[in-house]
């Protein structure tokens, strides 16, 4: 059985793409996470007993760590989820999306690169890194653009999208000079089980159960196209399998709807699932509030290179999808209690502390 080392594998597409590997038992997991406040030890309980699955506290910006971890290893593979991924945070803190997002991808990326470069026979030939990015990278689509292709120039608007943007130039640069087995993704707006709940989905769920004011941005007809995180993993997983090395792979879920047709699909679905009662809905919560500066108007993947090289089409459409997430929710109560309480960071399931 192969090893992958897996960062930032606690997150929210980091745990189902460790899941999703072990179910199948692909590979051996190392999950390297600096389990910072979206890092969450809880999503990967199911796996405590697995002796094929190892968790280790550290940060993908130390050298010596990174280069201990890899050498014990040797992993075929590499896998970069670690990433701050918000982007209001990113606007009030800026260098800390740097400090990660840049400097370390560019760590990884190095000591990988110093890992394949030392490794020989075939070994060396099945090597892959596959850094996982994002949309945002491309900028904002007027109404009528089509859709972004891996072509597409980038212009990044906001410091989290910069920041994605250099650490898949830096991913692109070590192909292309080093001839290093890297490979790209970029996807579009995630959903499904175990998201952080700041993000708009869990946080419209959230908001609705509490009877609670759903924040809404502007008029709420920026566009989004919203992907279902298992279609992504299967996505990521055929990329490792039968993608080309230096290529980039956009991976959409063909489902553009603006954020408000969004809010009131959950709101609708709320209503069936745990009505409030007395007659009232959920979308009479919904309260407009200021727009967040620079806030791009509208993303679209156009996702047909994937599809004609690999084969790979997502599953889900989103009234599916958003069902299933939404029952995920509400059978997981404990689990967004733990996260509002911060209870989990305490909690370190499977976890050796790093060298």
């Amino acid at each position: 059985m192969q090893t992958w080392l897996v960062t930032g594998g606690a997150g929210f597409i980091g745990t189902n793409f460790v899941l999703a590997a072990r179910r199948a038992q692909r590979a051996r997991i190392i999950n390297l996470d600096l389990l910072s406040y979206a890092g969450n030890t809880e999503n990967l309980k199911s796996l405590a007993d697995d002796r094929d699955y190892q968790l280790i506290q550290g940060d993908i910006g130390d050298p010596e760590l990174v280069k201990t971890i890899i050498k014990e290893h040797r992993p075929s593979a590499v896998i970069n989820f670690a990433a701050e991924s918000h982007v209001d945070r990113s606007i009030t803190d800026p260098l800390s999306f740097i400090k990660t997002n840049v400097n370390g991808t560019c760590n990884l990326l190095e000591q990988a690169y110093q890992h394949w470069r030392t490794t020989e026979g075939e070994s060396r030939g099945r090597f892959r890194f596959l850094h996982i990015s994002t949309d945002e990278v491309y900028g904002s689509l007027g109404p009528n653009d089509p859709g972004f292709t891996e072509k597409t120039q980038y212009q990044p608007n906001s410091p989290y999208s910069a920041s994605k943007a250099s650490s898949d130039h830096f991913t692109r640069a070590y192909f292309h000079t080093y001839g290093f087995p890297a490979l790209t993704s970029n996807c579009s707006n995630n959903y499904g089980p175990f998201q952080f709940p700041e993000k708009l989905i869990p946080l419209v769920i959230g908001k609705c159960l509490a009877a609670e004011p759903i924040p809404v941005y502007g008029d709420g007809k920026n566009v989004r196209d919203w992907l279902y995180v298992e279609d992504h993993v299967h996505g990521l997983l055929d990329i490792l399998e039968r993608g080309q090395p230096g290529q980039t792979y956009n991976i959409g879920g063909n489902n553009e709807l603006t954020n408000l047709e969004v809010v009131h699909g959950i709101a609708g679905i709320l209503d069936e699932m745990r009505p409030r009662g007395s007659n009232r809905i959920y979308q009479d919560l919904i309260t407009y509030v200021t727009d967040r500066p620079g806030h791009d108007r509208r993303y679209a993947i156009d996702a047909s290179k994937i599809k004609n090289e690999l084969g790979w089409t997502p599953s889900e459409k989103f009234a599916s999808g958003i069902r299933k997430t939404i029952a995920w929710y509400l059978e997981n109560q404990a689990w967004v209690d733990h996260i509002k309480q911060r209870s989990y960071q305490g909690e370190r399931l499977g976890l050796r502390t790093a060298p």
